[in-house]
């Protein structure tokens, strides 16, 4: 039998469950205020014993509730914060099964995605998200089967709010790892991520991705392409978080495309710097530059992480050469458009020009003596002397470093103990450098 104050607690427990039962909204307002006021930060035992063993009564009512309300946003915020501390309770494991087993993590996303929601009560239900998927690896699947990432993608790309987005990043970063089931699929929507308008989100997508990557291992080839597209952001922080998932994707099977796609970036097409806008049509004397400056920011990008990349490793360095980084960042020093493009390509140049002795030998004919003991003199400056003459030349110069001088000798190993014959040949060789 039980005890007198048994029985008492259980009375006050039925007589507060009917009186949740029966009350209107603003009445439940009232319960649910006072519940996160005494209640917040309990342990599973606590809210046992403050609930007389029927905690998980009132869990069950409060969710209940959340699915038939949650579109309409019926104390919505208070509701979700009473629920967080049933699910956030030390021990209280059972809390988030029960909560599971009647649709919580569907009712989470799908408040994700409505639109007339304030990101206040978004922000509480990523938190709820965040303490489901803290609970193991089986929870992070559960998420994902529910198309969790889709959604968390979705409301990224879309949100407004500094707080919510990096919210949300924690979040995909929590399901990313772990999670190998899954962890694919998680990197996937971050790539998708990616073009979405806000800079900030940009960040947070590639930071993600760059601490993913040792845990994929492989990064799909689809990625090269929209990272290098960050280069042409006009936020440097942007700029810099697709540098560094840049240099890490070197250092695998992508680098080859990686390395393809930063030279390709020193060459725009010409016709793009002569891109009109619709307004430009409209008015032939409002020029617009939006196009034409997103191609000369990739420029000047793309010249910087070449030479952050060639001085971190000489094999890299002579792969570029081979892909004619040389004849590019000449055409990039040229760009009078872009003093950027200038100062990074010139950067870049010194290096190789410093490091390889052809390409000093190649460079130096393309300039002329003038102007590139000007380049040698004052690499940091010389660039601010170029005329367009001689902007020109270094646009339409065809520089061609022959594969077989691609290393730190002049003549390639297997050449060094032939006969003479074979030595004049290869002299004959290194004079077509124009």
């Amino acid at each position: 039998m039980t005890s007198v104050k048994e029985q008492e607690a259980i009375r006050k427990l039925m007589v507060f469950l009917q009186e949740w039962d029966s009350a209107h909204k603003v009445a439940r307002s009232c319960i649910l205020d006072n519940f996160i006021k005494s209640n917040d930060g309990k342990t599973e035992p606590d809210l046992e014993l403050e609930f007389s063993q029927g905690a998980s009564l009132f869990l069950a009512r409060l969710t209940a509730w959340l699915r038939m309300t949650y579109m309409y946003s019926t104390c919505l915020n208070k509701l979700l914060k009473s629920i967080g501390i049933f699910l956030s309770a030390a021990s209280g494991h059972r809390y988030i099964i029960e909560f599971l087993e009647i649709g919580g993590i569907s009712t989470l996303l799908e408040i994700l995605g409505l639109n007339h929601l304030k990101e206040e009560d978004k922000r509480e239900s990523l938190k709820l998200l965040q303490l489901i998927a803290d609970a193991g690896r089986k929870y992070k699947e559960l998420i994902c089967e529910s198309y969790g990432v889709q959604s968390l993608a979705e409301f990224l790309a879309t949100s407004n709010s500094a707080e919510a987005q990096e919210d949300t990043q924690a979040l995909m970063d929590s399901l990313g790892r772990g999670n190998p089931k899954y962890q694919n699929q998680v990197y996937k929507g971050l790539v998708a991520v990616l073009p979405c308008a806000s800079p900030r989100v940009q960040q947070l997508a590639l930071q993600t991705l760059r601490v993913m990557q040792d845990a994929v291992g492989e990064a799909p080839s689809v990625l090269v392409e929209p990272v290098l597209g960050m280069l042409g952001s006009a936020h440097l922080e942007v700029q810099y978080e697709a540098s560094q998932l840049l240099r890490a994707l070197t250092a695998r099977e992508l680098r080859p495309a990686v390395l393809q796609g930063l030279v390709a970036l020193l060459t725009p097409p010409r016709k793009t710097v002569f891109a009109f806008c619709e307004e430009t049509a409209k008015d032939p004397t409002a020029l617009c530059l939006r196009e034409p400056m997103l191609v000369y920011v990739q420029q000047a990008a793309a010249a910087k992480v070449i030479g952050i990349l060639a001085k971190e490793s000489a094999e890299v360095a002579e792969e570029l050469i081979q892909l004619k980084v040389v004849h590019g960042l000449m055409i990039a020093v040229g760009n009078l458009d872009h003093a950027a493009s200038q100062r990074h390509a010139s950067s870049s140049l010194v290096y190789f020009v410093h490091t390889f002795p052809f390409v000093e030998e190649c460079v130096k004919k393309a300039l002329g003596h003038t102007l590139f003991q000007h380049f040698m003199n004052s690499p940091e400056t010389w660039y601010t002397e170029i005329d367009p003459v001689q902007a020109e030349e270094l646009a339409s110069n065809t520089i061609d470093i022959p594969r077989y001088r691609v290393s730190r000798n002049d003549c390639p190993p297997e050449e060094k103990n032939t006969t003479s014959i074979q030595n004049q040949i290869c002299e004959s060789q290194d004079s077509q450098c124009s």
